[in-house]
C-alpha cells in the first residue's frame, strides 16, 4: 500500500525471489523390490518408482530431471516418464538370464531440475535401496545324467529299487529346474518307475524266458517339459545260482569237410560255491535216425566187404531188387535212409530163397552176418521172430538151422545131420543183450567153429550164455528152403466134410506157410560158407564215419581221466579239479570223416554227477541237451564224356580183339563254381569254372539200348587180368555189363577203357546204342547217361571215322611198306601213309600181305594210266590254268584201303609228298617221279 513505507516493499520482493530458489531435496522411498521376466526389459517395482519434490509447482526446482543408478555392474536403468509427476521407470539394458543371475541389488537416486532448463543446481535425493529378482522362463528340458544305465537282478526276487535315474534341468528356478516325474516309453515290460527315478521291477523275472531287458525312460520338470531324448536301461536277469553248466550254445552247425568242431568252447560248471571232490560227466552222441545208427558209408554190401578185405564167396541174401535177384522185390523196403538199402518187416512179408542161391555146404565154419533193429518190443507172450530158417520144404517141420529173436534173446540154431555127427551135441546158442529189444541198429556177426559159436555185436564179442544139446538130425530125402523174414512150416490139417449129414468123410491134409514173423528191419544179410571172418573186418564193416573227438589229448592233464565206446558215440571224462574239467571238456568235438556226410541233427545228451567231501552226492547237475546240425554238403556233378559215335568195318567187329568200345572215356566230377557259373560271365567277366574233385565210384553200369546182345554171335568182354589190384567186380548179360566196387575214378577209367564188343556175324546185326552211367554211394549221386552209337560199314570202302562224315574219295598207291594217297580235286600232293607191321606175324602172312600189295600197286597203275589217258586233251588246254584248280573227271578210279589195325607203336603215319622237280607250271601230274620227302 501507498501508506507504507519504501523499505517495506524491498521486503516483499525479497520474499518472492527466496521462493522462487530450490531450498527442498527430491525425495523417494528407501527401498524397492523389483521382479523382471527374463530375455524381458521391464522391470515391475514395488512400491512403484515415484520421486517428490516439495519444491512444486516452482518450474524446474520442483520437477524431477533424472534418476541415477550407482553401480555399473547392474545391467539397468532408470528413465522418467513425468518430470513434473516425479514418476519413472526401471529398464534392462541388455538381455538378463535367470540362469548367469537371479538377483541383483543397486543404489538409486532421483534428481529434480533445478534452477532452470539445464538441470543446474539440482537437488538429489537420499540413496534408495532397489533389490530386483530374475523370473525363470521354461527353456530348458531335463536331461539324464548318464547316457545309459545297467543294472542286473537275481531272477524269481521282487525289488523295491532296481536303479535309480536322475535327469538336471538348467533353467534356474525351483519350479522349471526340478524334476517332478518320470516315465517309463517302454510298453509291455514288467518294471515301474517312481517320481524320484527308482525303476523296480512289478513281477518275478525268468533268466530262461528273458536274460535282459532294455526299457526306455523320460523325464519331466515341474514345468511338465519333457527331456528331447529319453535313456535307455538295461536290465539283466541272472538266474539263480543254480548247479549246472553254462555257457554252452543249444546249436552247433557242422560244415561237412572241416575236420573237427568243438562241441563246447566256452561251456563250464557251476557248482556256487560248493567244495567238490570228483565230478564225472557222460557226453553222448544220439545218431539212432541216421542210416543204421549213425553216419556210415552207404555203398552196397559186396562194395563194403571188398573195401573192408572180407574174404569172397558170401551170399548176400537181402540184395536189392532185379531181374536176377527178384526175390526181395515183395518186401518193404524203406528208401528214406540217405541210399541205404534197408528192408521192413511187419509181421506179414517174408522171403523164399531160390534153391540155387542157397549156400550149400555149410562145414564147420562159416559166418552169418546181419544189421537188424529189432520192435516193437514184444510182449510177455511173444512168440518166436525168425530172420533166416533153413527147414523142410514139405512134409515134416525140422528146422536145420536158424536165426531168431525170442523174448529179446538172440537164438541161433544149428542142428547137424547124422552123416556128420551122431551124437549128443550142442544145437541151440542162446544170448540175451539189452541191445536186442532196444529199437536201434546194431550189427550182428555169429562165427561158427563148430563146436564154438561166437557173437560180435556192433564189434563187440559175446559169449552165449545156455547152450542147448540136441541129437543130429535123421537123414531123409526131403527138400529144405530157406526163408527170411519167417520159417516155412508145414501145418496139418483134419478135413470132415459132410453130404446130406448121412456120410462123414474124414482126411488129414498138409499145408505149408510162413510162421514166426520177423517184426523190424533187416539189412545186409550174408552168409560166409567155409571160412569165418576176422574182428578187423567186422570192425571196418560197422565202422561209424562220425562221433566225438578230443582235440588235444595230450593238454588234457593226468588229473583227467576218459574213456570211448568202441563207436565213439559216449565219452565219460572224470576228474577231481573242477577247473581242469572245464578245460576237458571244452576240448570235446564233432568229427565226420565221409566226404559226403548225411545232413541233418545229430542229438548231444550231458549227464554230470558231483561228489563232496565225506558225501556221496551233494550237488545235483541237471543234465542238458543239444544238437549237431551237419549242413548239406556240395553235391559233386559227375560227367562222362568221350567220342560218342564210332565207324567200324565190320571186320574190325569180327576180329580177336573185338572193337574197344570207349578207349577216350574220362570221368571227372566237380563241385561248386566260381565266377558267374557255368556259361556265364561274372562281374569281372571271367567265365564261370568249377573246381574238379577227386572221390570213389562204386559202380558203372553200360546198357545195351534195344534189342538185346544175341549170345550166339555177340557180347561184351572184359579180360579179368584188368581187375587186378583194383577194387572191383563185373557181372555180364545180355542186357549189358556192370562193373561194381569202390575205387577211384581212375580206375574205373581204367576198365571202362578196356571193355570189348565182339560180334561173329556184324552183318546180321543192326547198329548197337550203349548207354554207360556211374554211381557213388550206391546211386545218391549219378553221372549223366553217356550214349555211344556203333555204326558199321559193310563196304569194302570202310575207314576209320570217329563221329565224323565218311573222308572224300582218295586214290592210293603203294610202295614197299608205305601206301600213297591222291585226293581227288587237290593240287598235285601225294600223301603216303606208312604202315609198321607188328613183330612175329607167321611167314604165310607175310606173303599174302605182300602178294595183296604187288596186286594194289597194279590196280593203282593202271588207275593211274587211265586217268593220264582221259586228262591227257585237258590238261594241255589249260596249261595257263593255277595247279590248284585241276579237276579230275568222276568216272576216275576210287580204290579205298582199309590197313589193317595194328597194335604196338606202329599204325598209320602220314607225310605229304613233293612235286616232281623240275615239272613245269599247268603240267598234271603227269610221268611224275613220287619222291618222299
Amino acid at each position: 500500500p501507498a501508506s507504507r513505507p519504501s523499505g517495506a516493499l524491498h521486503n516483499y520482493a525479497v520474499l518472492i525471489v527466496l521462493l522462487l530458489m530450490d531450498f527442498v531435496l527430491p525425495w523417494i522411498e528407501t527401498s524397492y523390490h523389483g521382479v523382471i521376466t527374463e530375455n524381458m526389459d521391464i522391470v515391475l517395482l514395488d512400491p512403484p518408482l515415484v520421486a517428490l519434490d516439495k519444491d512444486a509447482p516452482v518450474p524446474y526446482a520442483g520437477e524431477i530431471c533424472a534418476f541415477k543408478i550407482h553401480g555399473l555392474e547392474a545391467p539397468f536403468e532408470a528413465v522418467v516418464l513425468n518430470g513434473t509427476s516425479g514418476e519413472g521407470q526401471l529398464r534392462a539394458r541388455g538381455p538378463v538370464d535367470c540362469e548367469l543371475q537371479k538377483e541383483y541389488t543397486f543404489i538409486i537416486q532421483a534428481h529434480d531440475c533445478g534452477a532452470g532448463p539445464g538441470g543446474t543446481g539440482g537437488k538429489k535425493s537420499h540413496k534408495a535401496v532397489v533389490h530386483i529378482q530374475v523370473n525363470d522362463v521354461n527353456e530348458f528340458s531335463p536331461v539324464f545324467r548318464e547316457a545309459q544305465y545297467h543294472a542286473a537282478v537275481t531272477e524269481e526276487k521282487i525289488y523295491d529299487n532296481i536303479l535309480q535315474v536322475e535327469a538336471t534341468d538348467q533353467d534356474c528356478s525351483p519350479q522349471y529346474s526340478q524334476i517332478c516325474n518320470y516315465q517309463i516309453t517302454t510298453s509291455n515290460t514288467p518294471f515301474a518307475i517312481d517320481r524320484n527315478g527308482n525303476i523296480r521291477n512289478t513281477e518275478k523275472l525268468s533268466f530262461d524266458k528273458q536274460q535282459q531287458y532294455e526299457v526306455l525312460v523320460t523325464a519331466f520338470d515341474c514345468g511338465q517339459k519333457r527331456s528331447t531324448e529319453s535313456v535307455a536301461v538295461h536290465i539283466d536277469v541272472k538266474p539263480v545260482c543254480k548247479p549246472g553248466w553254462q555257457g554252452w550254445n543249444k546249436r552247433v552247425d557242422y560244415e561237412p569237410g572241416t575236420g573237427s568242431k568243438q562241441l563246447f568252447p566256452k561251456m563250464h560248471l557251476e557248482t556256487c560255491g560248493g567244495p567238490l571232490s570228483s565230478v564225472r560227466t557222460m557226453v553222448e552222441l544220439q545218431t539212432s535216425h541216421i542210416g543204421k545208427g549213425c553216419d556210415r558209408e552207404t555203398y552196397s554190401e559186396k562194395s563194403l566187404q571188398k573195401l573192408c578185405g572180407a574174404s569172397s564167396g558170401s551170399t548176400d541174401l537181402l540184395p536189392a531188387p532185379s531181374v536176377s535177384t527178384n526175390w526181395t522185390a515183395s518186401l518193404v523196403t524203406d528208401s528214406g535212409r540217405d541210399s541205404d538199402l534197408i528192408f521192413r518187416f511187419d509181421g506179414r512179408h517174408a522171403a523164399k530163397i531160390p534153391d540155387q542161391m542157397v549156400p550149400q555146404n555149410l562145414t564147420d565154419q562159416f559166418t552169418i552176418a546181419t544189421w537188424m533193429k529189432h520192435g516193437p518190443t514184444p510182449g510177455l507172450r511173444a512168440e518166436k521172430e525168425t530172420l533166416l530158417c533153413n527147414s523142410d520144404k514139405t512134409e515134416m517141420n525140422r528146422h536145420h538151422y536158424s536165426l531168431y529173436v525170442h523174448n529179446c534173446r538172440l537164438v541161433f540154431l544149428l542142428r547137424r545131420d547124422f552123416t556128420q555127427v551122431d551124437t549128443f551135441r550142442p544145437a541151440e546158442f542162446h544170448w540175451k543183450l539189452e541191445q536186442i529189444c532196444d529199437k536201434e541198429w546194431h550189427y550182428y556177426v555169429i562165427n561158427v567153429e563148430f563146436p564154438v559159436v561166437t557173437l560180435y555185436v556192433d564189434g563187440v564179442t559175446y559169449d552165449p550164455y545156455l547152450v542147448t544139446d540136441d541129437w543130429p538130425i535123421h537123414p531123409s530125402q526131403i527138400d529144405v528152403q530157406l526163408t527170411l523174414g519167417a520159417c516155412w512150416q508145414v501145418e496139418l490139417y483134419v478135413v470132415i466134410i459132410h453130404e446130406l449129414c448121412l456120410l462123414c468123410v474124414g482126411g488129414e491134409v498138409t499145408m505149408p506157410r510162413f510162421t514166426q514173423y520177423f517184426r523190424g528191419s533187416l539189412s545186409g544179410l550174408t552168409i560166409r560158407p567155409g571160412k569165418i571172418e576176422s574182428q578187423k573186418v567186422i570192425s571196418c564193416l560197422q565202422a561209424c564215419k562220425e562221433g566225438l573227438d578230443i582235440n588235444s589229448l595230450e593238454s588234457l592233464g593226468k588229473g583227467i581221466k576218459f574213456h570211448f565206446n568202441p563207436a565213439q558215440s559216449i565219452l565219460v571224462m572224470e576228474g577231481e579239479d573242477l577247473e581242469n574239467m572245464n578245460a576237458a571238456l571244452r576240448k570235446v568235438s564233432y568229427i565226420n570223416s565221409r566226404q559226403f556226410p548225411t545232413p541233418g541233427i545229430r542229438h548231444l545228451h550231458i549227464s554230470t554227477s558231483v561228489q563232496c567231501f565225506g558225501e556221496d552226492t551233494c550237488i545235483s547237475i541237471p543234465d542238458i541237451d543239444a544238437v549237431v546240425m551237419v549242413l548239406q554238403p556240395s553235391e559233386p556233378r559227375i560227367t562222362i564224356a568221350g567220342v560218342d559215335r564210332l565207324t567200324r568195318p565190320a571186320a574190325d567187329l569180327r576180329g580177336p580183339a573185338g572193337l574197344t568200345l570207349f578207349q577216350d572215356l574220362h570221368i571227372i566230377s566237380t563241385l561248386g563254381i566260381v565266377g558267374g557259373g557255368e556259361g556265364k560271365s561274372d562281374v569281372t567277366g571271367r567265365l564261370g569254372v568249377q573246381e574238379e574233385i577227386i572221390h570213389n565210384l562204386d559202380y558203372c553200369d553200360i546198357l545195351v539200348l534195344g534189342e538185346e546182345l544175341r549170345p550166339e554171335q555177340e557180347s561184351l568182354q572184359l579180360q579179368r587180368s584188368t581187375l587186378l589190384g583194383k577194387h572191383l567186380d563185373t557181372t555180364n548179360s545180355t542186357s549189358g555189363m556192370s562193373i561194381y566196387g569202390v575205387d577211384s575214378m581212375s580206375n574205373y577209367e581204367q576198365v571202362i577203357r578196356q571193355v570189348h564188343y565182339h560180334n561173329w556175324h556184324p552183318t546180321q546185326t543192326p547198329d548197337r546204342k550203349f548207354r554207360l552211367t556211374c554211381s557213388e554211394l550206391n546211386g545218391r549221386y549219378t553221372s549223366n547217361e553217356f550214349t555211344l552209337e556203333i555204326s558199321v560199314l559193310h563196304k569194302s570202302e570202310a575207314g576209320e571215322h570217329v563221329n565224323q562224315m565218311v573222308a572224300p574219295p582218295q586214290y592210293f598207291g603203294c610202295v614197299h611198306n608205305q601206301i600213297f594217297v591222291m585226293r581227288v580235286g587237290a593240287p598235285c600232293y601225294l600223301t603216303y601213309i606208312n604202315i609198321t607191321f607188328p613183330q612175329g606175324v607167321p611167314s604165310a602172312a607175310t606173303v599174302v600181305i605182300v602178294i595183296c600189295i604187288a596186286a594194289l600197286v597194279v590196280v593203282v597203275v593202271l588207275g593211274i594210266y587211265r586217268i593220264h589217258l582221259t586228262h591227257q586233251q585237258e590238261c594241255r588246254s589249260s596249261d595257263t590254268t593255277k595247279e590248284g584248280e585241276l579237276d579230275w573227271n568222276d568216272s576216275a578210279l576210287n580204290i579205298t584201303v582199309n590197313p589193317m589195325e595194328v597194335r604196338g607203336r606202329g599204325g598209320l603215319k602220314t607225310k605229304p609228298w613233293r612235286r616232281n622237280k623240275g615239272r613245269k607250271e599247268g603240267e598234271c601230274c603227269r610221268n611224275q617221279i613220287l619222291e618222299q620227302p
